[in-house]
């Protein structure tokens, strides 16, 4: 508990239970964003509940401590890490989304550790362990299977849709890599708010641009109300939750519970969207994370908590 501030056991449960919660939160965001980009284009819907999110983290900054301002040193390295975890990858995340089903969607980004992992060996902050190399193996013989898996639904747009979700992956864990350091000099909140804002005003120009080719008065509430949901519940409100239970448990207790996730996520999509659970798909995610098991249990990962709040 060294170095977190000192709490009582009721509050520490508490905060468990609301992550918990959010691991509910962050799969349904599958769910409900696939629904609503059946009617809204991808990267419009995702500017839309970005723009709003971006709008609730900064009333939120203002409101827990006092301004939004950042310092002109940390901008560029901020629009930066912004555009690319909540611009770039929300273009390839939605998009794919398209193609693919929610379940696939959810193992596939499932993925982001083991690629952050490798990230941090490219970029000199980590060592390549034997382990951490089988864990990466491992993991990406899950994605083949899940992979393969989905080829019968669809050939060749199946295939577009899974690679742009793991490139969508690819810059989540590029986010999280570059923005540690940033992260360090600011809350949590702060970082987010800014990074989510940049984000934002990256999606603004192509989403408002997909959005003009819609009829905006005909797209029915329930679609609205998708938009409304993934914004403030997956995109805000739950990154507030996830915060406190960090500062209250520490990372690593906290992002043990992001492998309910896809679990969560194939389960809803089954119940609500009728996608079928397949054998070989079960098999995938499961392979998947015993790679990453294995991959973390071989050194320190940085952890994957900001890329709930992006799907």
């Amino acid at each position: 508990m060294s170095g977190r501030p000192e709490s009582s056991l009721r509050e520490r449960r508490l905060a468990e239970l609301g992550v918990l919660a959010v691991t509910v939160v962050w799969a349904s965001n599958f769910i409900v964003v696939k629904a609503a980009i059946e009617v809204l284009p991808p990267v419009g819907m995702s500017a839309l509940r970005f723009g709003l999110a971006a709008l609730v983290l900064l009333a939120l900054l203002r409101w827990r401590e006092g301004t939004i301002r950042l310092p002109l040193r940390d901008l560029a390295a901020m629009a930066f890490v912004g555009v690319l975890g909540f611009g770039f990858y929300q273009v390839l995340w939605a998009t794919g989304l398209l193609a693919i089903t929610v379940g696939d969607s959810a193992l596939l980004i499932a993925t982001t550790p083991v690629l952050t992992a490798l990230l941090a060996v490219l970029a000199g902050s980590d060592t390549l362990t034997p382990r951490k190399l089988v864990g990466a193996v491992v993991s990406f013989v899950g994605v083949a299977v899940v992979i393969g898996a989905g080829q019968g639904l669809a050939l060749g747009a199946s295939l577009a849709g899974d690679l742009l979700t793991l490139g969508a992956a690819l810059c989540w864990a590029l986010y999280t890599s570059f923005g540690a350091p940033i992260l360090r000099r600011h809350s949590p909140l702060r970082t987010t708010a800014w990074a989510v804002t940049a984000g934002a005003l990256f999606l603004l120009p192509i989403g408002g641009a997909q959005l003009a080719t819609v009829d905006l008065p005909a797209v029915p509430p329930a679609a609205w109300l998708a938009v409304l949901y993934s914004a403030l519940l997956p995109a805000a409100l739950s990154n507030v939750i996830v915060f406190r239970a960090v500062k209250l448990l520490g990372p690593t207790r906290i992002t043990a519970f992001q492998f309910l996730v896809p679990a969560f996520a194939v389960l809803m999509a089954a119940l609500f969207l009728a996608e079928p659970i397949r054998v070989a798909q079960i098999l995938g995610g499961l392979v998947i994370v015993a790679g990453i098991l294995v991959t973390r249990s071989g050194g320190a990962v940085i952890a994957g908590r900001a890329r709930r709040a992006a799907a």
